[in-house]
C-alpha cells in the first residue's frame, strides 16, 4: 500500500514539523539579467518565495530540494542556506489565512498554518534556459521576475531576497557562481554579464579577462565561430570547483 503524502492544508498539519518553513530565492541568469522565480497564489495577487514545510521524517535539505524540484522539474541544483527569518513582525496570520480561503478552505483559527513560523532561508543558483517553472497546487504562476523590477511580496519576502543578493555578492568569487548560471561552455563575455548582472555595475573588460584566465579555474577551448574568424571568441569550462588562489 502506498504510504499517503501528508496535505499541508491539513488543520493539524498532521505529517509536518510545526513552526518551522523554508523560502529558496531562485536565481537565474537569462543572457543580460538576474531573475528570480517567484509565486503568485491562486485568486489573491499575492506574490511569494518559492517555499514550503517539512515532513516529520525528512531532512531540511531534502525538503528544499523536493520543493524546487516540484517547481523547477531540476535534481541535483547547487543550494546555499544563508540565514533564518524569525522577526515577530512576519507573524501574519491574516495572508495566510486569505490563501486558504482563497483556496477553497475554511480555516479556523486554530490551523496550523496561521501559527507563527521561523523560515530557514536559501538561495539556489539554477540554469535558467533548462527551467520550465510550475506552480504548486496553491498558485496560479510561477514565473521568473528581473530582479530589479519585482512585485510587493507578502510578509518579509522582500528581505528575504535583499539578504540572498548581499550574502551571492559577498560570495561571487568563493561560490564561483557562473559555474550554476551559465551552460557547461561560455564566452568570457557571458561570464562578465553574469558578475555584473550580479554586482549591478560595470566591469572593465581587460581587468575581468586577467583576473580570470590568472584565477586557474578556467579552461579554454576552441573559437566560438559567428562569422569573421578574426572576431571568433576562445569558449571556456570551469575546470572544477577548486578555489581562486588568495580566496577561502
Amino acid at each position: 500500500m502506498a504510504k499517503k503524502i501528508p496535505s499541508v492544508a491539513d488543520a493539524a498539519g498532521k505529517g509536518f514539523l510545526t513552526h518551522i518553513a523554508y523560502d529558496s530565492v531562485v536565481f537565474g541568469f537569462s543572457g543580460d539579467t538576474l531573475k528570480i522565480l517567484l509565486m503568485e497564489y491562486h485568486n489573491t495577487g499575492l506574490f511569494a518565495l518559492p517555499g514550503g514545510f517539512v515532513r516529520m521524517h525528512e531532512n531540511l535539505d531534502d525538503a528544499v530540494r523536493r520543493g524546487l524540484k516540484e517547481r523547477t522539474g531540476l535534481d541535483n541544483i547547487y543550494l546555499e542556506q544563508f540565514h533564518a527569518f524569525g522577526s515577530t513582525a512576519r507573524y501574519q496570520p491574516q495572508v495566510m489565512k486569505k490563501i486558504l480561503i482563497a483556496n477553497g478552505h475554511k480555516p479556523n483559527n486554530q490551523h496550523w498554518l496561521l501559527d507563527r513560523f521561523v523560515s530557514i532561508a536559501y538561495y539556489a543558483l539554477i540554469n535558467y534556459k533548462e527551467v520550465v517553472p510550475s506552480p504548486d497546487a496553491l498558485s496560479d504562476s510561477c514565473t521568473w521576475y528581473n530582479i530589479d523590477t519585482l512585485p510587493t511580496l507578502i510578509l518579509d519576502h522582500a528581505d528575504i531576497v535583499k539578504k540572498a543578493l548581499d550574502t551571492l555578492r559577498t560570495n561571487i568569487d568563493r561560490k564561483l557562481v557562473g559555474m550554476n548560471l551559465l551552460p557547461k561552455k561560455f564566452t568570457m563575455k557571458e561570464l562578465q554579464q553574469v558578475y555584473e548582472a550580479i554586482l549591478g555595475e560595470a566591469i572593465r573588460r581587460t581587468s575581468f579577462q586577467r583576473t580570470m584566465l590568472a584565477s586557474g579555474i578556467l579552461k579554454r577551448h576552441q573559437k566560438q565561430f559567428l562569422g569573421m574568424a578574426h572576431k571568433a571568441p576562445y569558449v571556456y569550462s570551469f575546470k572544477s570547483k577548486k578555489l581562486p588562489p588568495g580566496k577561502k
